[in-house]
């Protein structure tokens, strides 16, 4: 029994060493600086890992109804990361991102032959008039005014449209009307057109001055004005029995914003067609007889063509005074790059305003070269580039190629005095 018990603890103590060993002996570090008999290393978390440590705890937890569902973050997870200069670098974006509508609802360049039916015409002066005109949108007429014969219509469906304002064209009937009721005696009348400064009839119709021509406008008053423009044939049509040819429009009253002064110096609220004024020109190169224009279309008409007269306007002894600023306009005025296209003597009168979002260019012309006259009228549709200007340089190139062609040494225009006037009786 006691050498059981001796036994017993004699084994128990050989066991409990093996026991303690696992829970008191040193890390392997700390027992080989033991061993060296130096202090072991204390490992400290640093001061960067312990405050995000600390503040990674201090920051509470969302409640559920703020956090993103798995779905959310996983779309947005899948959106690949656009670069900015990417963006910018790319010229279509940039070219897209300065693109404006244009104010224009017409454009400035078309085919202006579409359409047309070229039977009856003069081909020669027809080949000019589409050279000229070149790639604008637009109209050309061409009228000899001593018959009223159209010779040439370059885009009829536009010429015989419903018209388009005149711009500053209405000013030459403005200046006959004037001249006539005796609101300014001739061409040397001075008129005060703002501050000190005067202007005559010649330089106010050469530089197309608007206030000139709103004092005359309101001097003459609607009245005596509507009594001219239905004399010139506004508001009626101009033709004799031309298929698909509109009256144009004359308003009843003067506009409500602007009154005279508008309706005479820009044209304002009127509606005149290219075939309209043409025949208006063309009263004022022969002298003072308006013709009704007739457009033949065939060899058969031409042959058996008589001129028909509207009526006399009764304003030959005025027309010397509006020429000199109708020539002015060429020489010196809105006109003048012609000089740079053709020396012929070309007398016109230019016009340039916006209407319904359409630009518009005219110029109203004639060749005054002895018996070889010859009306053009030139209308320009679209953007900026339709301007007066512009119409009147296509005016220049016009009677230029037609000299090239040696046209007016075999041009001889057939008039009332030559050939029987026919009854003046409209077919409308």
């Amino acid at each position: 029994m006691a050498k059981t018990g001796f036994d017993f603890l004699r084994a128990l103590s050989l066991l409990l060493p093996a026991l303690l060993v696992p829970i008191w002996s040193p890390l392997p570090a700390e027992a080989a600086a033991q061993a060296s008999g130096k202090k072991p290393a204390v490992r400290r978390a640093s001061a960067k890992s312990a405050n995000s440590v600390s503040s990674r705890k201090a920051v509470p937890a969302k409640p559920a109804s703020a956090r993103k569902p798995a779905s959310a973050v996983k779309a947005s997870a899948a959106k690949p990361a656009v670069s900015r200069a990417a963006s910018h670098r790319n010229p279509a974006t940039r070219r897209r991102s300065r693109r404006v509508a244009s104010p224009w609802t017409e454009p400035t360049y078309a085919d202006s032959t579409l359409g047309d039916s070229t039977e009856g015409e003069d081909l020669e002066v027809r080949a000019a008039a589409v050279e000229a005109l070149g790639p604008f949108n637009g109209s050309v007429v061409v009228v000899d005014p001593d018959s009223g014969r159209i010779l040439s219509i370059v885009n009829q469906k536009l010429a015989l449209a419903g018209g388009f304002q005149p711009c500053s064209t209405i000013k030459v009937p403005v200046a006959l009307a004037a001249l006539r009721e005796g609101v300014i005696d001739n061409r040397e009348t001075r008129v005060p057109v703002g501050g000190r400064l005067r202007m005559d009839l010649t330089e106010a119709l050469a530089k197309s001055n608007n206030p000139y021509f709103a004092v005359l406008g309101t001097q003459l008053g609607y009245e005596r004005m509507d009594y001219y423009a239905r004399l010139f044939g506004l508001g009626e049509k101009a033709g004799w029995d031309i298929p698909g040819e509109q009256p144009g429009y004359w308003p009843p009253a003067p506009p409500k914003s602007g009154g005279m002064g508008m309706l005479t110096s820009f044209g304002e609220q009127i509606r005149m067609t290219p075939l309209q004024l043409a025949a208006i020109t063309a009263a004022i190169a022969n002298g003072g007889t308006l013709y009704y224009l007739q457009y033949p279309r065939s060899q058969e008409e031409i042959d058996h063509f008589t001129p028909r007269v509207k009526r006399k306007l009764e304003i030959q002894d005025y027309i010397p005074e509006v020429l000199p600023g109708m020539a002015g306009a060429v020489q010196f005025g809105t006109a003048r790059r012609i000089l740079s296209i053709t020396e012929e003597p070309i007398l016109g009168k230019t016009g340039t305003c916006s209407e319904d979002r359409i630009h518009l260019g005219w110029f109203a012309s004639f060749l005054d070269a002895g018996p070889s006259r010859l009306v053009a009228v030139v209308l320009l549709t679209g953007g900026r580039p339709s301007v007066g200007p512009t119409a009147a340089g296509i005016a220049g190139a016009f009677y230029r190629k037609l000299a090239e062609r040696d046209y007016f040494a075999h041009f001889r225009p057939e008039s009332a005095s030559q050939t029987e006037v026919a009854d003046t009786q409209s077919p409308d």
